[in-house]
């Protein structure tokens, strides 16, 4: 049956486990938690040695995988398989003679990243009856700030909105990259008032939400050379320019929504939001910057923010400095 991840984390505290796990889906945040934790709290550490085997998709077949599963654990009530990047095993849908019959005393895991089975097959079928079929899908940019009240919630800490979207607009829906940059705040935080704020995030991580990647994308749309010039010089500055690689995604996504606004026929305030998954204040923001940049000029600013963000990666022009190129896009993409 499918599930969300917490059901599945309850029932593996609780020691009831399904014979087969299947972990698909185009975030893997979910799918390496829940992995890691059958890997590190199903069996005892004694028992690890011979009874918990690791495989990876590139080096074995599906026979072996079925082989592997069909052994009886040694000294233990049960055995773990483990599939990691089962995305690039072969035949995939040949597991489902295994998951038709597993072995009771076995628990096969299959971490299948970045994509999910089509639920007309045979083997999703038959994985919703034998076992756990999960399937993480990319929070959309729009709700990670909820997603960050959640995650910090869950650990007794509170932050502010501002603070929970400004983490957003830098770090965009990568969760695992966001889980991360969470984890060294909260270790940072005093016990006494563990909460979350703009300054915090401005002095640990150099992130500010008056310099912020919004606010450059915004003196960009209403052509405020001034303040972009503000925005740009405070990144540049020496103990900044390491977020500056962050700065041309956050870039790159906003012109891109604003060429899937170009192409909305239906272009009402709803519409808009729930196509280019943003908040609803922020459509007239795309609506001024359609107005400026048409389909051409939208298309080749996003193909020049690729070319610079390549360059601040070191290809192509290696030793440029991060603060003169995020100058130099800026430049030329206002005039």
């Amino acid at each position: 049956m499918a599930a969300d991840y917490k059901e599945i984390i309850r029932d593996l505290r609780n020691k009831i486990y399904k014979p087969v796990f299947f972990l698909a889906g185009k975030e893997p945040y979910y799918i390496d938690l829940i992995t890691d934790f059958i890997e590190d709290n199903v069996l005892d550490e004694s028992e690890k040695d011979f009874n918990q085997t690791v495989l990876y998709g590139l080096d074995v077949t599906v026979t072996q995988v079925i082989e592997t599963c069909r052994r009886f654990p040694m000294m233990s009530n049960q055995q773990v398989v483990i599939v990691r990047e089962a995305q690039k095993l072969k035949k995939i849908d040949d597991l489902q003679v295994y998951v038709d019959n597993p072995l009771n005393s076995t628990i096969l895991v299959v971490a299948y990243k970045y994509d999910g089975l089509d639920k007309r097959r045979s083997l999703y079928k038959s994985l919703s009856k034998k076992g756990w079929y999960f399937e993480s899908d990319k929070v959309p940019e729009y709700q990670i700030p909820g997603w960050i009240d959640r995650y910090l919630t869950d650990r007794g800490i509170m932050a502010g909105t501002d603070a929970s979207r400004l983490l957003s607009e830098f770090l965009g829906n990568d969760l695992g990259k966001i889980a991360n940059e969470l984890d060294k705040l909260i270790i940072s935080l005093p016990r006494e008032n563990p909460r979350i704020t703009t300054e915090l995030i401005e002095k640990s991580i150099g992130i500010s939400k008056d310099y912020s990647p919004n606010e450059l994308w915004k003196a960009i749309v209403y052509r405020d050379p001034l303040k972009a010039a503000r925005v740009v010089n405070y990144y540049a500055g020496h103990s900044r320019k390491e977020i500056i690689p962050l700065i041309f995604p956050v870039l790159f996504n906003s012109f891109t929504r604003v060429l899937i606004y170009h192409t909305l026929k239906d272009k009402s305030d709803g519409n808009v939001v729930a196509s280019l998954k943003t908040y609803p204040g922020y459509v007239k923001d795309f609506r001024a910057a359609a107005a400026i940049y048409n389909i051409g000029a939208t298309m080749n600013i996003i193909s020049l923010i690729r070319s610079y963000d390549l360059k601040a990666k070191g290809f192509g022009e290696a030793g440029s400095d991060a603060g003169d190129l995020l100058r130099e896009l800026v430049f030329k993409i206002m005039h």
